[in-house]
């Protein structure tokens, strides 16, 4: 069945209207009709089973059958990442959250070169990703921060997983091992690397752990789905 996102409250018995946008998504992409049904979700109420009550060019009404998933808590795995260009910056956003991701976190390097967001849009990205692979919570966008200002603010009790190109070494398999049980984040670099002082204060703070993603340099939006696949199935939820 097709997922849409709601932001309207869920409860056995309600009916909700979609605006013009999503109604144009379900009757004129989707080309569905009246009694078709659908799943929806909110983030906050689990997913229910709907139907299409009345469909007009400005909206569509919803009424809800039965809720299919009760809601799961939102992911603890933070995604710290310098922004891309674009393209590059939709898949990458998309992907964090196919990839667990419950908060994404853009920070500002001093080799990135996308320094100004759209907010609004990968908040966007993050819902037609979360629609598509099946989660019931939605991540978490937050606003920029510059490097030096996340690192001064961070709650030290969280491990901040540093996914170091210069690392000597090639498997991180071993360091992620004991972090077993940690709360964590994963940072990732800007397309130009993260500069030597950079890399020299990260490597200095006691909550950074640095891995290295084999012997290979990788692009940075192949290197997010390399470093989250990597602590999901060590520390993660695909070891459930």
């Amino acid at each position: 069945m097709q997922r849409l996102y709601l932001t309207d409250d869920l409860a056995g018995n309600a009916e909700v209207e979609v605006g013009r946008d999503q109604a144009h998504y379900l009757t004129n992409v989707l080309r569905m009709e009246e009694g078709q049904e659908l799943l929806v979700f909110n983030g906050r109420d689990g997913e229910w089973r709907a139907r299409l009550t009345s469909i007009s060019k400005k909206s569509v009404r919803l009424a809800l059958r039965e809720q299919t998933r009760v809601q799961t808590p939102a992911s603890d795995l933070v995604y710290c990442f310098a922004p891309l260009k674009q393209g590059r910056l939709d898949y990458m956003v998309q992907k964090a959250t196919e990839m667990g991701a419950g908060v994404l976190q853009p920070v500002i390097t001093q080799h990135t070169q996308v320094p100004k967001l759209g907010i609004e849009r990968l908040r966007a990205n993050v819902i037609e990703a979360a629609e598509q692979c099946g989660i019931l919570s939605v991540p978490e966008v937050r606003e920029p921060v510059k490097l030096d200002k996340l690192l001064a603010g961070w709650d030290s009790e969280r491990i901040l997983i540093f996914c170091d190109e210069g690392a000597e070494h090639n498997g991180p398999l071993e360091l992620l091992r004991t972090l077993e049980g940690r709360r964590c984040a994963v940072l990732i670099g800007p397309e130009g690397g993260f500069s030597e002082s950079e890399r020299q204060t990260l490597r200095s703070l006691s909550f950074v752990r640095p891995i290295p993603l084999g012997p290979r340099i990788l692009r940075a939006d192949t290197a997010a789905v390399a470093a989250l696949a990597l602590v999901q199935a060590v520390i993660g939820d695909w070891r459930d």
